[in-house]
């Protein structure tokens, strides 16, 4: 199991945001592509990028910034925020972003997804951003009227690699991981037959508490949790939380 860290673009700088409300930004890194390579250095395995310009409808403001982290890193980039048609995902794919992760389009155009994931296969995530049972899209701001099992049957034959799943209400409130949401979650996926995806958890990491209650679960789809606001704001040393969980 692998801590990703995150890094969130906002105006071409690293920020968080609490509940993934537009207007509750705090930027902690005017350079981005210094994160990134810190992150790398330390011995970090993977990066979370989110473009949440995009994600609120405001293209092309990032794309430089990501064309940047790229190339100034070797490890593999899972990015989301604003995928929502086949081309950007494909000019993402050839700026070489390892791993997409799509949320709106996969809920509302599932079928235009599967065939993305066709042609790419391993590289997509679905991401299940979840807000009292409700899979959110649009930056979280819409209801998309679809519950977990809607979007699980859809995706379970596919060849996506796997999901990312959100607890909205405590995403960057370092409130602690919401356990009854993540054990929920995967009642739901033993009840699938021969259920092979992978799964990265979002939201609500603070201590290192939460990464030992997390490895007890001893399941083996986890693939990995993302630290955003938790090493932002000092409470892990990314370096010693990869020790727990391994």
């Amino acid at each position: 199991m692998q801590i990703i860290p995150a890094i969130d673009l906002k105006d071409n700088k690293c920020v968080r945001l609490s509940k993934g409300k537009d207007n509750s930004s705090v930027v902690y890194n005017e350079d981005p592509e210094k994160q990134a390579i810190f992150f790398e250095q330390i011995g970090c395995e993977k990066l979370h990028l989110v473009d949440l310009d995009a994600a609120f409808g405001r293209s092309n403001v990032n794309f430089e910034t990501i064309k940047k982290i790229r190339q100034s890193i070797s490890i593999p980039i899972q990015l989301g925020g604003g995928v929502r048609n086949l081309d950007l995902a494909k000019k993402y794919f050839e700026l070489g972003i390892n791993n997409l992760i799509i949320g709106s389009l996969s809920i509302q155009k599932p079928k235009e997804v599967i065939l993305l994931s066709n042609q790419y296969a391993e590289k997509i995530y679905i991401s299940l951003d979840i807000l009292d049972e409700d899979i959110m899209i649009k930056g979280w701001d819409e209801n998309s009227g679809k519950k977990l099992d809607d979007i699980l049957d859809v995706y379970n034959s596919s060849k996506i690699r796997g999901y990312i799943i959100t607890d909205i209400q405590n995403d960057g409130m370092l409130k602690g991981l919401n356990l009854n949401f993540i054990n929920n979650f995967l009642k739901k996926i033993k009840m699938i037959k021969d259920f092979n995806k992978s799964i990265i958890i979002a939201g609500g990491l603070t201590n290192y508490s939460d990464l030992q209650n997390l490895k007890k679960l001893n399941l083996k789809n986890i693939e990995g949790i993302i630290s955003g606001k938790s090493f932002y704001e000092g409470k892990i040393d990314l370096i010693k939380a990869q020790k727990i969980l391994n």
